[in-house]
C-alpha cells in the first residue's frame, strides 16, 4: 500500500470523477485535533478525467492534490480481480486511485506456470494488466494512475521490457502505456542511486513518464523485499539527500518525479510502540527544499508513503 501526494490529510468523496466540496477528517490516525474538521475541495483540473492518466494530466493531478491536502491511495494487485476491486472502490468511496504493479505480480498475472526467463512473465503480465485497465478504466468513472512498484538494481531487466512497451504504445498513441514507474535503489550508494534514476529519468521524460525514487529503506517485507533486519538508522531520510536527487533529476528536461522518503515506515503489521514514525522529516524536508530554492513554493517536492504503518 502506498500513498502519493504532498502533504497527507485524507482522500475526498468524489462524484463521478469530481472531488466534492468538502470532506470530514473523522477518528482517523491521522486526525489533526479531536474536533472533526472540515476541508473544502476544489474541483479536479479539466485535463484530469475519467481513465489512465499521464504526462501533463497526471501532473496537474498531484497539484490538486497538493492544493487540496489529500492522498492518492496506490494498492499493488495481483490479478484482474483486485485490479476492478481498486477502481470499484475509488468509484464508491472516492477517486482517483493508484493500481500498481510489480514483479512479482505481473509474473502472477502471467501464470505461475509461464516461462520467466529473463523477467518474460513478468513483464508480460504488467502489460496484459495494463491494458485490462485502459480498456475498462473509463467506465468506472474515476481517474486512474497506472503505477509499477519497488524495481531494486538486479531488477532492472524488467523494467527495460516495461520501458520498451511504453516506447511502443507512445509511438502508436501518443502517451505512455504505464503513467509512472518506481526505481528503488534506496540500498545503493546516493550517488549511484540518482545517477540510475537520472537514467531512466531521461528515457522516461521523453515519453511524459513520471519517475518515483526511493530514499532511505522501508522496513518489513513485501513481494520478495526483505528489510525486516536493517539498521534502523536507515529508515529515517535526510533533508539533504532529498535536495540532492531534487537538483540532479531537476536537470532533465520536461522531468516529473516524486520521492519516497522513509520517516521510519514499514511494510507489515507490528505492535504498538514497536514502530517509530517521525512524518516531520517530510515536513523539515519540504522547508529545507523551498528555502534552497527561493522560489515562494513552501511544497516543491511530492511525497510517497509505503507500508502499512
Amino acid at each position: 500500500m502506498k500513498l502519493a501526494t504532498a502533504a497527507l490529510l485524507a482522500v475526498p468523496a468524489v462524484a463521478a470523477f469530481t472531488p466534492a466540496t468538502s470532506f470530514g477528517v473523522r477518528n482517523t490516525a491521522l486526525k489533526m485535533s479531536e474536533v472533526e474538521t472540515e476541508k473544502k475541495v476544489t474541483p479536479l483540473p479539466a485535463s484530469v478525467k475519467p481513465g489512465v492518466v499521464t504526462g501533463q494530466a497526471l501532473k496537474d493531478l498531484l497539484g490538486h492534490a497538493k492544493e487540496n491536502g489529500y492522498a492518492i491511495p496506490g494498492v499493488n494487485i495481483v490479478g484482474t480481480s483486485s485490479i476492478n476491486a481498486c477502481m470499484e472502490a475509488a468509484k464508491k468511496y472516492g477517486g482517483p486511485i493508484m493500481v500498481t504493479f510489480s514483479k512479482g505480480g505481473g509474473q502472477f498475472i502471467a501464470g505461475k506456470a509461464a516461462d520467466n526467463t529473463d523477467d518474460a512473465a513478468s513483464i508480460a503480465g504488467c502489460i496484459a494488466g495494463a491494458l485490462h485497465v485502459r480498456q475498462v478504466a473509463e467506465l468506472y468513472g474515476v481517474p486512474v494512475v497506472l503505477h509499477t512498484d519497488h524495481c531494486q538494481k538486479a531488477w532492472l531487466p524488467w523494467m527495460d521490457g516495461l520501458v520498451a512497451a511504453n516506447q511502443e504504445y507512445f509511438e502508436k498513441n501518443g502517451e505512455p502505456l504505464f503513467s509512472s514507474h518506481m526505481l528503488d535503489l534506496s540500498e545503493e550508494p546516493l550517488e549511484e542511486n540518482i545517477g540510475i534514476c537520472k537514467e531512466y529519468m531521461e528515457k522516461f521524460a521523453k515519453m511524459n513518464i513520471l519517475l518515483e525514487f526511493e530514499l532511505g529503506v522501508t522496513g518489513g517485507e513485501e513481494d520478495g523485499v526483505d528489510n525486516t533486519d536493517v539498521d534502523s538508522s536507515r529508515l529515517y531520510t535526510q533533508p539533504e539527500e532529498v535536495y540532492y536527487s531534487y537538483q540532479q533529476l531537476s536537470e532533465v528536461e520536461n522531468a516529473m518525479f516524486t520521492c519516497a522518503a522513509s520517516f521510519g515506515n514499514v511494510h507489515g503489521v507490528y505492535a504498538p510502540g514497536n514502530v517509530d514514525l517521525q512524518p516531520v522529516i517530510l515536513h523539515n524536508t519540504q522547508a529545507y527544499i523551498s528555502e534552497k530554492l527561493g522560489d515562494g513554493d513552501d511544497k516543491p517536492m511530492f511525497f510517497v508513503f509505503h507500508g502499512g504503518s
